[in-house]
């Protein structure tokens, strides 16, 4: 049941509630044009999007990731760059480099040399196979939309988004993400494998000389607009209090937590989780076309904005129990 609301939208706003959500039909359909299924990753991915965060896809390799965000910046007409990470990568490889010219006058003076990272998306592709130093280049790109370099900081476009990849296979010769660069993904979202029609039709559309291309349906002034008015959406105060006690119980040490999450976790979610997961349910409800966040909305993303800030024991591991687990029990201690 929706929670009373404090403050309402004005006309104008739900009039680009009833827009987005027209929006948002075109968008998946363009994007369907050349994916296959993932339908509920698609949604995540427009959610992170539209809440203006950044999102982390873990997944066995040719499950068409890379494709997915490619598309994506098509769809909003946006600029894309990928950066493959390699354990040789360094951070003027992800930000830029200053270098030295000679001016016509015989001068020398330094000029930036602007690096990937200056895009509307980046794609980090294996981002776990850089070392940390490299990883923490995008720290403050991330955080801060910005690049310092020589002493100088410059911004970057806008809007501004980091989704990275990583495969849980193979762990040899990777760097896991430290926990405040994992914080700083709004969701982690797991990518499976396509059912057996949907794999289908993958091969068949990949097979062929046919070739499909998304169209246009947003451009980067009217996503930006959109990205406003999420943050004008109203959320009560009881389903806010919510998201914050669902966060708080993933935390060992809170009275309230429940006996599971005690026994198996070491580190629970932080405050920038409940930021991100009210932000999130914002961004769902007017992509439904909804004019407010009800705690449905609490509770449909809870694990992909949970799920890395959750960190387990050595006896959750021995006894095959999740970060997912552990959050189903919170949930199941939260319902109203």
């Amino acid at each position: 049941m929706m929670a009373t609301n404090q403050q309402n939208l004005s006309q104008s706003d739900s009039d680009l509630v009833a827009e987005l959500y027209k929006a948002r039909q075109a968008m998946e359909a363009a994007i369907h044009t050349r994916i296959t299924g993932q339908r509920k990753i698609i949604e995540h991915l427009l959610i992170t999007l539209f809440a203006g965060g950044h999102g982390l896809f873990v997944g066995v390799p040719g499950l068409a990731k890379t494709l997915l965000i490619q598309t994506l910046a098509g769809v909003l007409e946006l600029k894309f760059n990928r950066i493959q990470f390699t354990p040789d990568l360094m951070p003027s490889d992800i930000t830029g480099t200053d270098i030295l010219e000679n001016s016509s006058g015989g001068e020398r003076h330094f000029r930036f040399i602007q690096g990937p990272v200056f895009s509307n998306i980046l794609l980090a592709d294996e981002v776990n196979r850089t070392p940390p130093k490299t990883q923490a280049a995008l720290l403050q790109s991330m955080q801060e939309q910005r690049v310092t370099s020589g002493g100088q900081t410059y911004p970057l476009p806008s809007p501004f988004h980091v989704f990275a990849t990583q495969n849980p296979i193979e762990q040899e010769g990777t760097y896991p993400l430290p926990e405040a660069q994992l914080d700083r993904f709004m969701m982690m979202l797991r990518v499976d494998y396509p059912s057996a029609s949907e794999e289908v039709d993958i091969v068949q559309r990949t097979t062929s000389e046919q070739k499909h291309e998304a169209q246009r349906v947003l451009s980067p002034e009217e996503l930006l607009g959109y990205q406003n008015l999420v943050l004008r959406v109203p959320a009560s105060t009881p389903v806010v209090e919510r998201a914050v006690e669902i966060i708080r119980q993933s935390r060992p040490q809170e009275a309230s937590a429940p006996p599971e999450v005690q026994q198996y976790v070491s580190f629970g979610a932080g405050p920038r989780a409940a930021q991100h997961l009210v932000l999130a349910a914002k961004a769902r409800a007017i992509l439904e076309g909804r004019p407010a966040v009800d705690g449905a909305d609490i509770e449909a993303l809870a694990k992909p904005v949970m799920r890395h800030r959750i960190l387990t024991n050595f006896q959750a591991e021995a006894q095959q129990i999740t970060s997912d687990d552990l959050i189903e029990i919170i949930l199941a201690n939260n319902q109203a």
